[in-house]
């Protein structure tokens, strides 16, 4: 499992990637772009680990994001995500139901995680062999977080009957999962987020969901990116 920092900055700058549409469109070729960082509305710290790999934390909870198959699923009816959740160290025990989570679509329309039935009847045996092949590895956590678990509000589709409708969190644990969220007119371009309640704050996980050309500029400008999204998280230096 691979860990990052314990550190934590509290700020409400910030939301987080390649995320927004990149500015400086008339700069010269070789200048990388400038990343247009959208606003969670929310204080909390984001980092990009990934292509499509995008995590987002405060004091109180950490939440990972990986949607590589969601940006590969254009125009179609379900969304998967993969995620990894955690508490922050020392935090209490947190119960999490199933309204603790949801998704925002760029025409602002907040969709809920999806029912257990709804997700049976709708045949995502395609979509989860998908993911499968194309799903990227999200084991991104804090250091406290060491012992796996499962985030069980689904089950697969072929297991049927080991689904929760709840999943408990100890400072401890570092558990990973899929979310499925059946989306009004498929799955569309342009800036999302994933919305995780914690016992007392909200943690709002920003993904862009990428044209071609978009991917092509992120993938051209990786390392370039990735260094500026860093830079607009960086703590304060310490007092003398």
């Amino acid at each position: 499992m691979r860990n990052k920092s314990n550190g934590l900055v509290w700020t409400t700058a910030v939301g987080l990637l390649c995320f927004g549409l990149f500015g400086g469109g008339g700069a010269p070729a070789q200048e990388a772009p400038q990343v247009k960082i959208p606003e969670p509305g929310v204080p909390q710290i984001m980092t990009m680990e990934g292509r499509y790999i995008r995590v987002a934390y405060n004091n109180e909870g950490y939440a990972i994001l990986g949607y590589k198959v969601a940006n590969l699923s254009i125009g179609e009816p379900w969304m998967l995500l993969e995620v990894g959740f955690s508490l922050r160290d020392k935090i209490p025990d947190y119960i999490m139901t199933r309204d603790a989570l949801s998704i925002e679509t760029p025409d602002g329309k907040t969709i809920p995680l999806a029912t257990v039935p709804e997700y049976r009847e709708a045949s995502l045996g395609a979509l989860q062999k998908r993911a499968k092949i194309q799903s990227d590895n999200i084991n991104y956590f804090p250091p406290n977080a060491h012992q796996a678990c499962r985030i069980g509000f689904f089950d697969d589709v072929n297991s049927r009957g080991n689904a929760w409708d709840q999943v408990t969190f100890t400072d401890q644990q570092a558990c990973l999962g899929r979310l499925y969220f059946q989306v009004p007119g498929g799955i569309a371009y342009g800036q999302h987020w994933l919305n995780v309640k914690f016992a007392s704050s909200l943690v709002r996980v920003p993904f862009r969901i990428l044209t071609k050309e978009e991917y092509a500029l992120l993938d051209k400008n990786y390392k370039s990116i990735s260094k500026q999204v860093k830079d607009a998280f960086k703590p304060p230096p310490k007092k003398q």
